[in-house]
């Protein structure tokens, strides 16, 4: 590296600008993938949480489904009724999750533009200290 630092050509950013660059490109890159496994985890845990509760529901319903008692009738429009609402929360469960990895995707995609954006700057400074001009200011 030493030895590289050295060795200048004209018109070449120097290493060690590169080298940080670089650094924070694979940071950006790791606290992305990091925000992606988190949302992964937090959609993995809701999704079981959501199974626990429909098998505890399903449970429910073959109980009730088999009670003596009750005319034909009123078991059908009860077990009309679950499904009716067995259906809604299913519908309002993958909303839930749906939502969660659209959160975590954008968390991830816009610390990636904004490294992005940063390195794009980086790359504008570099040029213009390369031709002895002064640096941009920021945007």
């Amino acid at each position: 590296m030493k030895m590289l630092s050295e060795f200048r050509v004209p018109g070449m950013p120097d290493v060690e600008t590169l080298a940080a660059a670089q650094r924070r490109n694979f940071e950006a890159l790791s606290a992305a993938n990091r925000i992606a496994l988190e949302g992964a985890q937090a959609v993995a845990k809701r999704h079981m949480e959501i199974l626990q509760q429909s098998m505890a529901e399903l449970t429910d319903a073959v109980r009730s489904a088999s009670s003596p008692g009750g005319s034909a009738q009123d078991k059908a429009a009860s077990q009309a009724e679950m499904v009716k609402a067995t259906y809604g929360r299913a519908v309002a469960n993958m909303q839930e999750i749906a939502d969660l990895i659209q959160k975590s995707n954008g968390e991830a995609l816009s610390l990636l533009n904004k490294r992005f954006a940063e390195a794009m700057d980086e790359v504008k400074g570099l040029v213009a200290k390369s031709n002895g001009a002064l640096p941009p200011t920021g945007s």
